[in-house]
């Protein structure tokens, strides 16, 4: 069931491009009661919720019967499957048979008691790959992945390169993403919902209530960078440009992010962050709720520079909402970052914290041109990123696929 307070389609034709709101309804056609499953490892924290919490009710609007179904485990299968996810994108550790045994299992208890009844399942992530062995006759199963496959660690690819076989399709963001599969590949960029309480327009004084509320002032350029306490965001070499920009520029640094149920890391890393800030009172670490959406698009709104250091990342949301937002964004030059900022043009992409300096500091040192990157990046956001084209691919996807079964 929709939320009673979740916008209509027509809410969004005063922001989408012109003709998408059409779009959509044009590819709804002859969807009318089909049903669209998808399965993911938790209902709070990071993007893929985020993303299905507003996708899903515009969805029932068109008459698709929508639901979303969550695996869960023991300690151990978040471990397991938080190793999966970082020996993916490149980490250089061991998926043990044990650490396998574990991911397995927990999609063999899942099997047991959740209801996988649908024309199209879709498979978030690795965390419920191997459910594809529930699979019912005449259903057809897609495996949404959200990270990036461009080297994944050869042990772990192995493991998982069986189940992915198996799916009807698979939908990377990028083509660098993909791997070489007997299946059709499929390419989806996330979104942001520009009407949700992180993106919709907040007044003035609303802003500057909720960022004082946080201890953060606004005497001073605020540099912010939004995201999970992960090793792959580099908060600490976002606190190592930070101090080399200070050299020359006096301004506060705001490392806001929170934590997500399938991430165990998230302390431990939140922990080292504070380290490395060393009590500076310059440098804001704030841990938030995963429902403080209204606080961080304060904070995005308030900042004059917004930070994405990724050194691997497999969208990177954040930059997204950031350009919606009129911000020029300093993002690592890495995954999906690179699909969402042109360098130079909406922003700067960097390779190193010396990089990242420079880029701080010669936005801080020129108004007109974060100006005129912020509005670059907000008609760009606007184009590319917006739900309502989210809602357009998946459509034309389910489309495809029900012609197939």
């Amino acid at each position: 069931m929709s939320p009673a307070n979740a916008p209509l389609l027509d809410d969004y034709a005063a922001v989408a491009p012109a003709g998408a709101i059409r779009l959509v309804r044009h590819l709804a056609r002859g969807l009318s009661g089909r049903s669209f499953l998808h399965v993911n490892s938790t209902r709070r924290g990071g993007g893929v919720a985020e993303i299905l919490n507003r996708l899903l009710p515009l969805l029932d609007e068109l008459e698709i019967r929508t639901r979303w179904e969550v695996i869960t485990g023991p300690p151990e299968f978040y471990d397991a499957t938080k190793r999966i996810h970082n020996t993916l994108q490149g980490a250089d550790l061991p998926f043990p048979r044990a650490m396998q045994e574990t991911w397995r299992e927990a999609s063999a208890a899942t099997l047991r008691h959740m209801d996988l009844g649908a024309d199209l399942v879709m498979i978030h992530d690795p965390q419920p790959l191997p459910l594809i062995d529930g699979r019912r006759e005449g259903s057809r199963w897609i495996w949404r992945c959200h990270i990036d496959l461009s080297q994944p660690q050869r042990e772990t690819w192995s493991a998982l390169e069986p189940f992915v076989r198996r799916y009807d399709g698979a939908v990377f963001h990028l083509a660098d993403f993909a791997r070489r599969l007997p299946l059709p590949a499929y390419l989806i960029h996330p979104s942001i919902d520009p009407l949700s309480d992180k993106n919709r327009e907040l007044p003035r004084a609303e802003v500057e209530r909720r960022v004082t509320a946080l201890g953060v002032p606004l005497d001073r350029p605020v540099l912010l960078q939004v995201s999970r306490f992960d090793p792959f965001k580099d908060p600490v070499g976002v606190i190592r440009a930070f101090r080399l920009v200070r050299q020359v520029t006096d301004a506060v640094l705001v490392l806001a992010g929170g934590s997500a149920d399938d991430d165990p890391e998230g302390a431990e890393m939140l922990a080292r962050v504070k380290e490395a800030a060393n009590g500076d009172p310059d440098i804001h670490v704030l841990l938030l709720p995963p429902d403080a959406h209204l606080d961080i698009n304060a904070l995005q709104r308030a900042a004059t520079v917004v930070i994405q250091k990724s050194t691997r990342e497999g969208f990177g949301l954040t930059v997204a909402e950031a350009m919606w937002k009129g911000k020029p964004v300093v993002g690592g030059a890495v995954g999906g970052i690179t699909a969402q900022l042109r360098d130079g043009v909406t922003g700067h992409l960097v390779h190193t914290v010396e990089g990242c300096a420079h880029a701080l500091r010669r936005l801080l040192a020129d108004r007109g041109s974060r100006e005129r990157m912020g509005a670059l990046a907000r008609e760009h956001a606007r184009r590319h990123l917006l739900i309502t084209r989210h809602l357009a691919d998946y459509l034309h996807m389910l489309r495809l696929q029900t012609a197939s079964s």
